[in-house]
């Protein structure tokens, strides 16, 4: 038994290699396996612009191989829908059996560029169906050795953070909903009452901004209604210069919304796929300029922001992971507030999404401010 290093579920690698394909801005992604096979979220892409459709392997092919089912789904892809760019992925089924999956390009006469990640689930880390997608974008030519790189190193990161602070750092995580949001927004509401100053963090992951922008946005407009005096410090990691094309969007669409709403990003930290790292140059700056700040709400990724960097403060924290919410209080956050189903309301938009705690925060800061108008 000591071989067992988590017992939770984790996220698959194969589930990794189609959102980082989705990224990668492709049109049609093939899944080489069995119709069921990361179900959910392939379904969920097809929110987000990849199309997702599969070989539908059945019990014959896992015997004698799917070659052919491949060669002709690829085909049929091209003929439908004259797709600019194609992935193919693996499952555990079609790897197992050792299936070639670049063989069906040779099968198949196009000049289309088709990215082919032989991956299966069976990785401990999800990130590593990341790097598999992106080394074979690279070698098809969709990025280059330096974008690929940066990435690697990201990815690394991402993976070290979430051993330490995250949902791979215990054997058994119990999902929590968190904090009440109503008691969570009294509270903040309260302390922009009191005047006290905020460091107002969004250091989200990709897609996930467009919601967690949203507690930011909330913050200041809160304060605002009800006349606070507190000084508020937004700290973003929205750099619209860095990433792959789809992502810099993202950042671009969500600071086009801010700044409609009157709301100014004081500090910029890093990008959408830096979050990794983004969380300790907010640190940094939050210890050089903002150490005697009374308060921090940090969205998105809470725990790569450093404790010491926030040593004194009140922190409160907004995730959407129901396993992330017992890391986060063992790191001494004072509330933790989850936002269920905030990934699939993220998909395929373009403008902020609210989120539950920032719907909650602007009704009570309403009530507040006109309090006959009940």
């Amino acid at each position: 038994m000591d071989d067992i290093k988590i017992m939770h579920p984790r996220p698959s690698a194969i589930v990794a290699a189609l959102y980082t394909l989705r990224d990668l801005d492709a049109d049609v992604a093939i899944l080489h396996g069995p119709p069921g096979c990361s179900f959910k979220h392939a379904r969920l892409l097809e929110e987000d612009s990849l199309r997702v459709v599969t070989t539908a392997m059945d019990e014959t092919d896992f015997v004698f191989g799917g070659r052919e089912l491949l060669s002709s789904l690829l085909e049929k892809v091209i003929d439908l829908w004259h797709p600019k760019r194609i992935g193919i992925v693996g499952t555990c089924t079609s790897m197992i059996i050792g299936e070639d999956l670049k063989q069906a390009i040779e099968d198949v006469d196009t000049d289309i560029p088709v990215i082919v990640v032989e991956v299966h689930a069976g990785y401990h880390e999800n990130t590593h169906g990341v790097i598999m997608t992106l080394e074979a974008a690279r070698d098809v030519g969709i990025i280059d050795d330096a974008e690929l790189e940066r990435q690697t190193g990201l990815l690394q990161e991402a993976t070290r953070l979430e051993q330490e602070h995250g949902a791979a750092s215990k054997e058994y995580l119990e999902p929590s909903r968190g904090d009440l949001k109503y008691k969570v927004a009294e509270r903040i509401m309260g302390l922009l009452e009191d005047g006290k100053n905020c460091v107002n963090i969004l250091n989200a992951k990709k897609e996930t901004a467009y919601m967690f922008a949203d507690v930011l946005l909330a913050v200041s407009e809160c304060a605002e209604q009800i006349g606070s005096e507190s000084k508020i410090v937004n700290i973003s990691n929205l750099d619209t210069g860095i990433g792959l094309p789809r992502i810099r969007r993202y950042a671009v669409d969500i600071l086009n919304d801010l700044r409609e709403r009157g709301v100014e990003i004081h500090e910029t930290i890093g990008g959408l796929d830096e979050y990794p790292i983004a969380g300790t140059v907010a640190g940094k700056i939050i210890s050089e300029k903002y150490q005697n700040f009374d308060f921090a709400v940090i969205s998105g990724v809470p725990h790569a922001v450093p404790m010491e960097s926030l040593s004194g403060m009140e922190v409160i924290s907004i995730t959407n992971g129901p396993r992330q919410v017992l890391p986060l209080r063992e790191m001494g956050h004072d509330s933790v507030v989850v936002e269920i189903d905030l990934h699939p309301k993220t998909l395929g938009v373009s403008h902020i999404v609210e989120s539950e705690l920032g719907a909650t925060l602007r009704e009570m800061c309403r009530v507040k401010s006109s309090p006959n108008k009940r």
